[in-house]
């Protein structure tokens, strides 16, 4: 939905179907009853998830001739899409396969092409659009500093193949589509200042390189396309999870130019240890399910960290050294405890609060996805639930 803080909508990727036609269903189901409750009589913005295999269905004149009418009939826009997550996301085991394929294989950069070319199909006149993709690779698949740096070349060698693309399509259509880039734990681009270093030191420079050699162009204008084309995907959930400043994030954003090309709003969960060590730590058990990755981040008394890959892990380390953890969970938004467990909603609060009063991105994406993972007495229907969650941000807005 349109609000004076821009486009306000949530991520699809909550909806199953890595088939085109079991995911239009599901919006289908969902969309109708969702718009009608947050925005009736207006148009209403779509985060579209398009698996790999939707991608290819999608990509046919008439299949995505009939969602174009859907989403007409409906006032439905679609402006961004997750471009993350590339094959099955429900009713499987997920973990670090949601970094399958990474971006050192062809596969993800034709993957993406497909997602902007139907973005490009979607997208409102006007408008510009993203479509969310991963950090690079995923760090622990790489086992020396020098592997880890030559998978860091090889994708962002793809990055740039797709740079290209992003070019052709403003020049043959008008249209700005951007990449945003979503540093995540555990990713080549672990947080905010891996995404910026890279940025700044490899993109850069490699990308200026190619785009004056290719087009002709002087180095300045080759920057501004880079920087036009490539953005980030500020996640709250996981700059949380990485103890991560909100301001600090922006500084180091506008040192370097760098846009924010969508904010994903979402909410991790939060461990105090300094109190019921023991009646925490049995709590956040409960959440240790096999689908996602629920990497911690633990701070230590002294102010130092330690970095897990997963909740298990983390649970067979914990000591009392632990006083406090982070944990990629996407819970809900609109609930801030859960019993003797906390969430990360403050830092919702005060990243929704800055950008308020100086907007920095003109997308807010939802994206809470675990809800069928959650503990039993936590899960409300989905159209509901998304409801809620969109009412609340509406709220932190101070936009009814």
């Amino acid at each position: 939905m349109i609000t004076p803080y821009g486009h306000l909508t949530y991520c699809s990727n909550i909806h199953p179907g890595e088939k085109w036609a079991d995911h239009f269903q599901a919006l289908r189901d969902n969309l109708p009853f969702i718009r009608q409750q947050l925005a009736p009589g207006q148009p209403f913005g779509l985060g579209l998830r398009v698996a790999n295999e939707a991608s290819i269905e999608l990509s046919k004149p008439e299949v995505i001739g009939a969602f174009k009418q859907w989403l007409s009939e409906n006032d439905i826009y679609v402006f961004v899409i997750n471009g993350f997550p590339y094959g099955g996301f429900h009713n499987t085991v997920v973990k670090d396969n949601v970094h399958t394929p990474d971006w050192t294989t062809g596969d993800r950069l034709a993957y993406t092409k497909r997602l902007f070319n139907i973005l490009a199909g979607l997208l409102p006149a006007e408008m510009h659009g993203g479509v969310s993709t991963p950090p690079l690779s995923y760090r622990l698949w790489w086992k020396t500093e020098s592997e880890k740096q030559q998978a860091t070349e090889k994708a962002t060698d793809h990055v740039l193949e797709l740079l290209d693309e992003l070019i052709h399509i403003e020049k043959t259509t008008g249209k700005l589509l951007h990449l945003d880039i979503e540093p995540e734990p555990d990713g080549l681009l672990d947080n905010t200042d891996d995404f910026v270093t890279w940025y700044a030191n490899m993109l850069l420079p490699k990308g200026i390189i190619y785009l004056v050699e290719k087009y002709n162009i002087d180095g300045a204008a080759a920057q501004e396309l880079i920087l036009r084309h490539i953005q980030l995907c500020y996640d709250i959930c996981h700059a949380a999870v990485g103890f991560e400043n909100p301001e600090d994030i922006l500084d180091s954003l506008n040192e370097v130019g760098i846009k924010v090309g969508r904010i994903q709003v979402s909410s991790a969960l939060k461990v105090n240890f300094t109190s019921e060590r023991e009646i925490k730590v049995k709590a956040i058990e409960t959440f240790d399910e096999p689908v996602y990755l629920h990497q911690v981040v633990a701070r230590h008394a002294d102010g130092n960290k330690t970095h897990y890959p997963d909740l298990k892990e983390a649970l067979l380390d914990w000591n009392e050294s632990h006083e406090e953890w982070r944990v990629h969970f996407h819970v809900p938004l609109f609930v801030n405890t859960y019993g003797v467990l906390d969430s990360t909603q403050g830092d919702i609060v005060k990243t929704l609060g800055i950008h308020r009063d100086a907007p920095f991105s003109s997308f807010l994406e939802v994206e809470t996805y675990t809800w069928g993972v959650l503990p039993e007495d936590m899960q409300k229907p989905i159209g509901e639930s998304i409801v809620r969650e969109l009412e609340w941000v509406k709220k932190v807005l101070n936009y009814e």
